[in-house]
């Protein structure tokens, strides 16, 4: 991103797992900054993150940490977000948000670059990320929605550790090496923290991620529910979706089924998920080649394989989508929609 004007950044939630890729980001990606600000809460002002070869102290965020600040990254959880994102846009910065506080607010627009980007243009100083398994999911689907469109989707996720932060990463090795030494694996984390119930997660998977509601599914699959049809624009697909926690550090994996409104070729849809940007098709089955949660790990893009017609429904096809969960699924999809609008501002 050379030869552009040069902004002024603030990451908020600067330690957490997401706001670090996202600092990585920012210095990998060569984004025009010309200050950066680190916020945190109380407890972790005054450390140090090194940056472009120099070292940025982290503040402890307030609601006047935004003057002067264009762009405003958070990923901070929700409650942080509610509280300090209008003191941001009050201050004139364009707040781009990695948590669910703002995702369903009909006046904010949830962006993911490759599928509706126009959106972002027509913020009113919020913008909002959506969930990470969301985000790989629409990806991939979005040229076969353009081209074929699609009645249903169903998803079953298998989702990493990270997603559930850095203590969950903590559990999972801890329980391992425990399991594996012929100990008792203690279990205080997953699935929900602040549940009474907790569950082995090593060598083990949990059909459970976030609350319960109501309707019997869990929120975070009500989530990939509602923002699928948000992100495209259309409330006549109908997406049902089981999200599980699996013994992995990095990368989301998904199983999906779809049913597409008109008929297709299956040469032509691999054809339009290896042209999709952001999308890798990695579907060769013969050589035992298709997308890995390993293999994900530490890459900006989306991940597709196992494309495969459905041996019943003549419009049905299935399909194996990865990403990484903390850069596509987080913090990447957030720089790169502040790339964006940066773009289309010189």
């Amino acid at each position: 991103m050379e030869n552009q004007k040069k902004v002024n950044v603030a990451v908020v939630g600067a330690t957490g797992a997401v706001g670090q890729q996202m600092i990585a980001l920012l210095e990998q990606r060569d984004f025009p900054i010309n200050q950066l600000k680190l916020l945190a809460s109380g407890r972790s002002a005054g450390k140090r993150v090194p940056f472009k070869g120099q070292e940025v102290v982290i503040e402890e965020a307030t609601p006047e940490s935004f003057a002067g600040v264009d762009y405003a990254l958070f990923s901070a959880g929700g409650a942080i977000s509610k509280e300090l994102a209008p003191h941001a846009v009050s201050h004139g910065a364009v707040v781009i948000d990695n948590t669910s506080a703002y995702r369903m607010d009909p006046n904010v627009p949830l962006v993911v670059p490759e599928v509706n980007m126009e959106a972002a243009f027509k913020h009113n100083g919020i913008i909002a990320n959506p969930n990470c398994s969301t985000i790989q999911m629409v990806a991939a689907l979005k040229p076969l929605y353009d081209r074929y469109g699609i009645d249903r989707i169903i998803v079953s996720t298998y989702q990493a550790v990270s997603g559930a932060g850095a203590s969950a990463i903590q559990e999972l090795q801890q329980q391992s090496r425990d399991v594996l030494d012929g100990k008792p694996a203690e279990a205080k984390i997953l699935p929900v923290g602040k549940l009474p119930v907790h569950h082995q997660i090593a060598f083990n998977a949990i059909p459970q991620i976030d609350v319960f509601t109501d309707n019997g599914f869990t929120y975070e699959e009500m989530k990939m529910v509602n923002e699928t049809k948000k992100i495209f624009g259309d409330d006549t697909v109908n997406v049902s979706a089981t999200c599980v926690r699996i013994p992995v550090v990095y990368g989301h994996s998904e199983s999906v089924y779809i049913e597409l409104k008109s008929d297709y070729e299956l040469d032509e849809v691999k054809r339009l998920l290896g042209d999709a940007p952001g999308v890798v098709l990695v579907d060769t089955p013969e050589e035992q080649k298709y997308p890995l949660a390993t293999d994900s790990a530490g890459k900006l893009d989306v991940f597709v394989g196992r494309v495969r017609r459905d041996l019943h429904h003549p419009r049905g096809l299935h399909m194996w989508i990865v990403s990484d969960n903390l850069l596509k699924g987080a913090a990447w999809n957030t720089v790169q929609i502040a790339e964006e609008l940066i773009k289309a501002n010189q």
